[in-house]
């Protein structure tokens, strides 16, 4: 089995995404949950570019175990020593050395001919490697280099002492098909290639990083450069949980490949960083986004229920999430409506749950997102329910601080639409005098209590009240994402069991 190493970047790569920046308590407690999640390699920062990032380079050096602990440097005695005396603290130390070299950077970035890049890359490995052992030395937008001058410079590093070759495409210029060529490439026109491990460090800027680190893994990369949730420069780096689930999941593709990475950490590391940079993770994002094991389409939560594997390729848990999620919304079917109600530990007749899914049907196309608790009021009133003598048709209502509360309501009664209106001290007192009219009976209110089902601004609300009609204190409910609309099915529940209680006696 080819054990693939893992280098994550998100403490160096990743906190150079615009407002992502880390202080060291933060830097720490996401290397050690790297560690934890099992990645290989942390690139912890690069201790030249400011004190706290030496300092935090520091500190994860001297506090985490398990993984190497790499620091960034250019190709300068001055990163090097600093990036030697903050990793020196681990058990594991290396040193990542890195130089432009294709022409474009030549020419407008370091204005340096070929010969004197060569020679500073050898010069700077061996620096490195005089004071540290594990010595990487990436050849800085390598997928824009003149293939045979990047051959040279592999060649003349790796002589130099280092032993892993970092072959990164730092603007995400490559595609899959190219990069897995420019690694071919190297394998057959560097002689001594075999001393060293290639990693590759693709960034995104064509969407292509995951792909393009795929491709060069099947072709002969041993190591991948990636980040928690794809943080980095501009696009982004290649996402650590992808390419781990990828390789996991197509071994058909991917065989005799693995990683040591426990993906049930996952989740968890995604969440932590997140948190910790500010980043937000979308929730559509592969592998660890909010909705990777959300299904909402009623043709899809009936294959899930059915077999799981007819929609999903990965099992929640093997990321760390707990469950499949089935979304209640207005393209769900009976078939997941059903399950939920039997899950929260409902037991209805068939008609019960028709009734019930028609009353969802039309809940959901008020809601984004149906709640169990949503659920229950429905079932809760459709259990409860008493033939509706009077049963709302229409509202309308007229208020604001200097107009007199109207409204004008419509009843079905005995097959017929009834109308009134009427005015009041509020929108719901009108309401309820208009429904006095329809029905003769007057009532009065002796309680009326109104909360939120559950959060959100389309929240559903549940009205609650207590009504003295003919003699008699009766209780109604009602709910709505409209608390008027609830109020008035909350009398009118009142009234209807009035009448149901007065027929029945």
């Amino acid at each position: 089995m080819n054990n693939i190493i893992i280098f994550d970047t998100t403490l160096r790569d990743g906190e150079q995404s615009p407002g992502a920046s880390l202080n060291i308590n933060e830097k720490l407690e996401i290397a050690r949950q790297l560690a934890i999640l099992g990645v290989d390699v942390i690139e912890a920062g690069f201790p030249i570019s400011s004190p706290g990032d030496f300092e935090a380079v520091k500190s994860v050096a001297k506090s985490v175990k398990g993984p190497v602990i790499c620091g960034l440097a250019r190709a300068i005695e001055k990163d090097i020593d600093a990036a030697y005396e903050a990793v020196k603290y681990s058990a594991r130390p290396r040193i990542h050395v890195f130089l432009a070299t294709s022409k474009i950077h030549m020419k407008y970035k370091l204005k340096k001919a070929e010969d004197e890049i060569l020679r500073l890359a050898v010069a700077s490995v061996k620096y490195a490697r005089a004071k540290c052992a594990d010595i990487e030395f990436s050849p800085e937008d390598a997928s824009r280099t003149d293939r045979d001058f990047l051959h040279k410079v592999v060649e003349a590093v790796i002589a130099a002492g280092a032993v892993t070759v970092n072959i990164p495409d730092t603007v995400g210029y490559t595609t899959p098909f190219e990069f897995a060529e420019i690694i071919k490439g190297i394998k057959n026109n560097v002689p001594n290639i075999a001393r060293c491990v290639i990693s590759v460090h693709c960034h995104n800027d064509l969407g292509l990083s995951v792909s393009n680190s795929l491709a060069a893994v099947l072709n002969g990369a041993g190591q991948v450069e990636c980040t928690i949730n794809g943080l980095g420069e501009r696009a982004g780096n290649a996402s650590l949980e992808e390419i781990v689930m990828a390789i996991r999941t197509r071994n058909d593709i991917f065989k005799d490949i693995s990683t040591g990475i426990n993906t049930k950490e996952l989740y968890k590391t995604s969440r932590l960083v997140s948190k910790l940079t500010g980043m937000i993770v979308q929730p559509n994002k592969a592998i660890v986004g909010s909705n990777a094991f959300s299904h909402e389409a009623g043709i899809h939560q009936d294959g899930v229920l059915k077999e799981r594997i007819t929609y999903e390729i990965m099992k929640p848990e093997d990321v760390g999430f707990e469950e499949t999620r089935l979304v209640l919304g207005k393209h769900s079917g009976r078939h997941a409506f059903a399950e939920r109600l039997k899950k929260l530990g409902f037991d209805l007749k068939k008609e019960q749950i028709d009734t019930a899914f028609d009353r969802f049907k039309a809940l959901a196309d008020k809601k984004k997102e149906i709640f169990d608790e949503d659920l229950e009021t429905i079932v809760d009133e459709e259990i409860a329910r008493i033939p509706e003598k009077f049963r709302l048709v229409h509202f309308y209502i007229s208020s604001g601080d200097e107009v007199k509360p109207t409204a004008t309501i419509k009843l079905r009664f005995n097959n017929k639409v009834l109308e009134a209106s009427s005015t009041g001290d509020g929108p719901v007192d009108a309401c309820y005098k208009a429904v006095d009219k329809i029905t003769g009976m007057t009532g009065k209110l002796m309680d009326y209590q109104i909360r939120s089902v559950t959060s959100g601004k389309d929240a559903l609300g549940e009205v609650s009240v207590k009504v003295s009609l003919k003699g008699s204190i009766v209780s109604g409910r009602g709910a709505s994402t409209d608390i008027i609309e609830a109020s008035v099915k909350a009398y009118l529940n009142a009234a209807n069991k009035l009448v149901y209680t007065s027929k029945k006696s």
